[in-house]
């Protein structure tokens, strides 16, 4: 029951549309537990005191929005706080947030996550190949920015596409530093006077990197910071939903011209490496009853050992009888065997693991789901 009224929920959203008002309010007006993940850009209470100059006197172009002014930490707090209840309260069981922030805001944001029961999964932090350079000189270059990617709650089975990062990474392991540069260049978006539209703009790539690892095709991401619209961009493209909240009448026309512009991938191209434990489970009988192995028919293992197929599915050698695993484990000494690429089969004189039968079987059931 709990399922069917989160899909009825989930058809009243506003999808792929840009809301106009105040975060919380449309937050606590949106259907409960319907999307799947929160990417949030709040202010970051920069607290800048005068303005900022380059040392040939041309002045910085620095966030003096009224939008990043509270009044004290207190009112910061609060208000962090009502937003992250909100968008908590939105999130399906198994969603998750990312949020990010500068040093100036990004540990008040954490603690109130951790608060609200939220679960803190990494920290990550983005450093920028190409950062801004510090033009006092009396502290350290702002190189990076953190964010904290949290599930909505401790039990929550969130989306995590490990083997999808990691080919993004060369086949290695995605670490929780990403170096990637600053919005510049033809990406950056102006406005009418051909000045910046929004001071912190976020590259397209900080936002495919998120949305790969932590969405998959059909999801909902929403954005209650939205900008100029990062997030819904990179997400049409992608073939996620978006839902973007932005009480800025200038940003909202610059994202929605942005938008129009975005044509979703073909189908093939969203397609994303995956782990096998993803994959449905194949048992070996399986391959013996559809006669892709006969019964009697030997398998051997790299190193020559030898097991013979019997009728239910088991393997029986010279001195042990059990499954694929069991018996390559016995045959080694070796506490545990993945028996799908221990064993091999002959055909017409070639050595072929038992695997590539399974992959056959999968891709039967894929085409046929």
């Amino acid at each position: 029951m709990a399922t069917k009224t989160r899909d009825a929920a989930a058809e009243k959203l506003p999808l792929d549309q840009i809301l106009a008002g105040d975060c919380i309010d449309i937050m606590n007006s949106l259907p409960e537990g319907s999307v799947d993940l929160i990417f949030a850009d709040p202010p970051y209470n920069l607290q800048l005191k005068g303005s900022l100059h380059r040392p040939d006197n041309s002045a910085v172009d620095a966030v003096t929005d009224h939008w990043d002014q509270f009044a004290s930490f207190a009112a910061y707090d609060s208000f962090t706080r009502a937003w992250l209840k909100a968008a908590r309260r939105l999130l399906k069981p198994d969603g998750a947030i990312w949020v990010i922030g500068s040093y100036h805001n990004i540990f008040r944001v954490g603690a109130a996550l951790q608060d609200a029961g939220y679960w803190v999964l990494n920290d990550v932090i983005w450093r920028k190949s190409n950062p801004m350079p510090n033009f006092k000189g009396k502290r350290l270059t702002n190189a990076h920015e953190t964010m904290i990617w949290a599930s909505k709650a401790e039990t929550s089975k969130y989306t995590f596409n490990y083997e999808a990062l990691k080919a993004l990474n060369e086949g290695i392991q995605m670490r929780s530093d990403w170096v990637l540069p600053i919005c510049t260049g033809h990406e950056r978006l102006k406005d009418a006077n051909g000045d910046k539209a929004h001071p912190t703009q976020k590259p397209e790539s900080l936002l495919h990197r998120v949305i790969v690892g932590s969405t998959n095709p059909g999801d909902v991401v929403l954005d209650p910071f939205f900008g100029t619209g990062t997030t819904g961009a990179v997400s049409k493209m992608l073939g996620r939903h978006f839902i973007g909240i932005e009480r800025e009448e200038s940003y909202r026309k610059v994202a929605t011209a942005r938008l129009d512009k975005v044509r979703k991938l073909d189908a093939s191209a969203l397609e994303t490496s995956t782990s096998k434990r993803s994959e449905p489970r194949v048992p070996f009988g399986q391959l013996v009853e559809r006669g892709m192995l006969r019964p009697g028919e030997m398998l051997v293992s790299p190193r020559g050992k030898a097991a013979k197929v019997r009728v239910d599915g088991s393997l029986v050698s010279a001195e042990h009888r059990g499954s694929i695993h069991q018996v390559g484990a016995l045959l080694e000494g070796a506490p545990s065997c993945n028996g799908w690429t221990y064993w091999q089969f002959k055909r017409d004189g070639q050595l072929i693991p038992i695997d590539i039968l399974r992959q056959q079987i999968r891709t039967e059931m894929a085409r046929d789901a």
